[in-house]
């Protein structure tokens, strides 16, 4: 079994990633210092896989610690880099953490690659480096537009040093860049668990359902759209971490067309919040506590992904549908609350 280094494999997206790679028959390799995650996920994650999985926590920041994971590691043959921090308003407040964490962590895993000849790289990245597009559905060769935070910044520069690193190297690297993931795995043992309120809308829905939250703002009910709220393209969670292993499957059997490849993940279809809000009380007979509020800072209109380049030369297609996310969202809200 191929053995692949997953950085914030205990995360979101990082655990149901690592539950797939079993799957698909490699081996996992997680490093996470846990400041956004809970160890308790490692052994949701083994009752799942009925797999014991190496696990080593320590902070990417710290050169040395990286330098040392690799010379006692030399079987590593890929890369999942999740790690980084996420949050758009905490970088604004903070951009020099965002930079640092973001950035330091990507080069020193690069400069590994490059030392120790690992050559297949995928990258987190996010479709926030479109910014408020020009036209929709978004595709690839959309224009990366100045991003409006820190964070979107560290992804379009992370992209940058990503396509230069491949340019000179024999590194392969694919960015994927993803939309709005929502949901929960079918055996809801992991799942969305966001330290402190939530800033994305599915888990806020699901603790205010739960009674975590007294009451969902919705941010904005006058926008161009059909009902007056924003519109994103939210995708299931697994189908996003299925997306993973097949990128990671095209650069291990050197179906990669260029070193350095992008690719759209979402549904192609935009919902907005209201739809997702009215989904959820339809799919799950829950009524919600919400209210119209004034517009949040920064948020677009509308973000929606054309998934044509990730369909046919990816050969991956999101299959699972809003109410499937909801649904799971909603087992795993209850799981944890013992509702």
């Amino acid at each position: 079994m191929k053995k692949i280094l997953v950085t914030g494999g205990l995360g979101y997206i990082g655990s149901h990633t690592v539950v797939e790679l079993i799957n698909a028959g490699f081996e996992p390799v997680i490093i996470d210092n846990l400041s956004n995650s809970s160890l308790d996920v490692l052994q949701r994650i083994e009752k799942i896989t009925d797999k014991r999985i190496q696990f080593e926590k320590f902070d990417l920041r710290v050169k040395n610690d990286v330098t040392d994971f690799f010379r006692e590691n030399k079987d590593i043959e890929g890369i999942i880099h999740f790690a980084a921090s996420k949050a758009v308003e905490e970088s604004v407040r903070n951009p020099l953490l965002y930079y640092e964490n973001n950035l330091h962590t990507l080069i020193y895993l690069l400069q590994e690659c490059q030392n120790n000849g690992i050559e297949n790289f995928i990258f987190s990245s996010s479709c926030t480096v479109y910014g408020e597009p020009d036209s929709l559905p978004i595709t690839e060769s959309a224009s990366v537009k100045e991003a409006t935070s820190p964070y979107g910044n560290t992804k379009q520069i992370s992209e940058e040093i990503l396509r230069d690193t491949c340019a000179v190297t024999s590194l392969k690297s694919i960015a994927l860049r993803y939309f709005n993931p929502i949901g929960a795995h079918e055996t809801a043992e992991i799942g969305e668990l966001p330290i402190g309120v939530p800033q994305n809308l599915v888990p806020f829905i699901t603790q205010t359902a739960a009674g975590v939250r007294d009451i969902l703002s919705v941010f904005g009910a006058d926008y161009d759209t059909d009902d007056g709220s924003c519109i994103r393209d939210y995708i299931h969670v697994v189908d996003l971490a299925k997306a993973h292993v097949v990128a990671l499957q095209r650069l291990v059997d050197n179906k990669n067309v260029s070193n350095y490849e992008v690719f759209n993940l979402g549904t192609g279809r935009g919902s907005s919040v209201l739809e997702v809000v009215n989904a959820f009380q339809q799919t799950t007979g829950v009524k919600l506590n919400y209210k119209i509020v004034g517009r949040r800072p920064g948020d677009v209109v509308a973000v929606y992904a054309d998934t044509q380049k990730a369909n046919e030369e990816l050969g991956w297609k999101a299959e699972r549908s809003m109410e499937e996310a909801l649904l799971s969202a909603w087992k795993w809200e209850k799981k944890i609350r013992e509702l």
